[in-house]
């Protein structure tokens, strides 16, 4: 069983706006404004060698009112050298983070939270622009119609998991909450199936309600399947 997962080239931003090294502050400026973008790639030699962002150029008004006194400054280098900048290659921040078309937005979205970023430029293999994806772009999963992730659900993980005969399960999804319920032959692959469902994209929670034992199937905290309560709704039965 193999999903292909949605990746970066589905959401970014393809019609980049970009700067060069030798760009003024100014302009930079403006066209921020004038295009309701925050960030810019920095480009050189036909490569991407950094990111300027609305971040980088906040330090020019922040010292405004005056030098900073030498251990000020020590303990806050990058920013007063930001302050200082006049052009996109003193106010970037290099080396570029950047990302390729085919990455997976689980990745892109890990990428941004441990470089504390909100923007990636994405590349190709020659280091060439070819778009750009925000956080608000990897969200646009979560935008994902009900019905086709009910679908992949039955189809990746109810077929293969719950095969008749044995089981008869039923899958409902609504606002991205994954509901399933009915019997199971082996219960003991409630954890896994949950978190199966979880990682099918734009899931945001999942639920089950079996009907064996209990009739309720609680899974344990760090299983990554979300909360998992009864939750009875009208379903459609599984199939391949």
């Amino acid at each position: 069983m193999h999903t292909i997962p949605h990746i970066v080239g589905d959401v970014m931003t393809r019609s980049v706006l970009a700067v060069r090294r030798t760009t003024p502050f100014r302009e930079i400026v403006r066209i921020m404004q004038d295009r309701q973008v925050s960030a810019l790639p920095v480009l050189g030699g036909g490569r991407v060698l950094g990111i300027v962002s609305a971040t980088d150029l906040l330090p020019k008004e922040e010292f405004r009112e005056g030098p900073l006194d030498s251990s000020e400054r020590l303990r806050r280098l990058s920013a007063a050298t930001k302050a200082d900048g006049t052009t996109a290659r003193a106010l970037m921040t290099s080396p570029a983070v950047t990302v390729s078309p085919d990455t997976t937005l689980a990745a892109a979205a890990r990428t941004m939270s441990r470089e504390r970023i909100k923007h990636l430029p994405v590349v190709d293999e020659q280091g060439g622009l070819v778009g750009i994806v925000s956080r608000a772009d990897l969200l646009k999963v979560f935008l994902r119609d009900d019905e086709d992730i009910a679908e992949e659900v039955r189809r990746e993980v109810v077929s293969y998991l719950f095969p008749a005969p044995g089981s008869s399960v039923w899958v409902q999804v609504r606002g991205g909450v994954v509901t399933v319920k009915g019997r199971v032959g082996d219960p003991d692959l409630v954890p896994a199936a949950a978190r199966l469902a979880r990682a099918v994209e734009g899931v945001v929670a999942v639920e089950f309600a079996l009907a064996e034992d209990t009739g309720r199937h609680r899974l344990p905290n760090g299983h990554g399947a979300g909360p998992i309560t009864a939750h009875h709704e009208e379903g459609g039965p599984g199939r391949p």
